[in-house]
């Protein structure tokens, strides 16, 4: 019965060692996510998604932990310019096609 205390330390001591180790491993390169931001094709892939209305709402919550609202900003700001080109391109092609 003397052992069971002792266990507990040990036990204890174990998940302390763990939860230290897995903290250092959360900062390592294995992760670059969780310290680097987002990768390229998230951020397009996050802008485009919420741009035409269908993102979703696990997507919008790692665009908020992860993201950066500057580079959210340009990428919307850049999305919403090439969206007006191309309705202002479909525009012109239609009156084109319908002056013949």
């Amino acid at each position: 019965m003397a052992e069971h205390p002792n266990n507990e330390e040990s036990e204890q001591q174990h998940t302390e060692q763990a939860t230290q180790e897995g903290a250092e491993r959360a900062g390592s390169p294995q992760e670059p996510e969780q310290k680097s931001g987002m990768k390229v094709w998230q951020v397009i892939t996050s802008v485009l998604a919420a741009g035409l209305g269908v993102q979703s709402s696990r997507n919008r919550e790692r665009d908020f932990k992860q993201g950066k609202a500057g580079v959210f900003i340009a990428a919307g700001f850049i999305f919403t310019l090439l969206f007006i080109l191309a309705v202002v391109g479909i525009v012109q092609l239609v009156i084109k096609g319908a002056g013949s």
